[in-house]
């Protein structure tokens, strides 16, 4: 199949096409605004349904809507836009459906600026909604694994019953790479007995609810969906080792900054330092035991985001503090260079 040169969200957007999604919702915020431009022009081609919502927080009821009529469904925004759908990702997972939820990161807190950023590691791993609750949460590192992802992520959440998040962001949004597309004649969606979307007497009707009044029936089942986080936990994690057979220092990034990093780690194994790097692909569920085996013959772990060090902490947890773990990132927009992420290791390699 030729491959098409494309930006990282128009890529997304026609990847999501041709994985069955015909309902998109969202609202516009730089740096995805594409998407939703894409899916205007594009879904009415194919049958499809691209509505812009009066806000964030509508675009996201729509989409609880849409899931529970069992239909494939996405939206996407940028960062202050997904603290705006956070209530109604909450009630989502509390339905246990399944959806796509693409966040291309800006720079914050607040409105912060329109720059590639990575400080929203946070929100989505640990708390992007309220209760007990997790998202899949997925990170490209290229325009190509925008697009596969974006499959991917809809057939996760459609075997686990849950919404699938892509955390990209701002420069991975906006770069052009070519691209190879999924063929949309290969795609079988699955069938969703659970769904709200008619029984025409046939059957019992279905009900989409997070309500449960009983404390124990809402122990239970939230007992039952950390089950099948486990069950996402032994089938999904997801990552890329670089030059890590021999490495003593291990870089750890994901996205645009793990890009930066192969560059760097080259430059750094030049001058001395056996450097390698694993790249998480998947940050949650979060590739603990892959870190963890590194631990035992690596000397020192290097966190590189964009971001003041939201990262370190897992890394630390994973390796269980066995080794040094140091950081270096920019912030606020800023894209590190291969120089400084160079020099970073260096220092932690103990090279002049």
């Amino acid at each position: 199949m030729a491959k098409v040169l494309m930006k990282g969200n128009e890529a997304i957007a026609e990847s999501a096409i041709r994985s069955g999604c015909l309902h998109y919702f969202g609202y516009p915020i730089t740096p995805q605004t594409e998407i939703a431009e894409y899916m205007a022009k594009r879904m009415p081609k194919v049958g499809g349904l691209c509505l812009q919502a009066e806000s964030e927080i509508a675009a996201i009821n729509m989409i609880y809507g849409a899931a529970s009529a069992g239909v494939r469904c996405m939206t996407s925004s940028s960062s202050p836009g997904i603290s705006l759908k956070s209530e109604g990702v909450s009630y989502i997972v509390g339905s246990d459906l399944p959806c796509l939820i693409l966040n291309v990161q800006r720079g914050g807190p607040g409105l912060g600026g329109i720059q590639p950023a990575q400080s929203d590691y946070y929100q989505a791993t640990k708390a992007l909604g309220h209760g007990d609750a997790h998202l899949v949460v997925l990170a490209p590192s290229s325009v190509q694994e925008m697009a596969d992802m974006t499959g991917k992520a809809f057939d996760i959440g459609d075997k686990y019953r849950c919404p699938v998040m892509i955390l990209a962001d701002g420069a991975l949004g906006q770069m052009m790479e070519p691209v190879e597309l999924r063929d949309a004649s290969a795609v079988t969606l699955p069938e969703k007995p659970w769904a709200t979307c008619g029984h025409e007497g046939k059957r019992k009707k279905n009900i989409i609810n997070s309500l449960y009044i009983d404390p124990k029936e809402l122990e239970d089942v939230i007992r039952a969906r950390f089950e099948r986080y486990k069950l996402i936990e032994e089938n999904e994690v997801a990552y890329e080792e670089y030059m890590t057979d021999d490495a003593d220092v291990i870089v750890v990034a994901y996205g645009i900054t793990a890009r930066v990093c192969k560059s760097a780690i080259t430059a750094a194994r030049k001058k001395g330092v056996k450097a390698g790097m694993l790249r998480p692909i998947t940050l949650w569920p979060y590739p603990k035991k892959a870190l963890a085996a590194l631990a035992d013959k690596a000397k020192s772990f290097l966190v590189c985001e964009l971001n003041m060090g939201q990262m370190v902490d897992d890394v630390k947890v994973a390796i269980d503090c066995r080794r040094p773990v140091e950081f270096f990132g920019r912030t606020g927009g800023m894209i590190p260079t291969p120089d400084e992420v160079t020099k970073a290791i260096l220092k932690l390699g103990g090279a002049n």
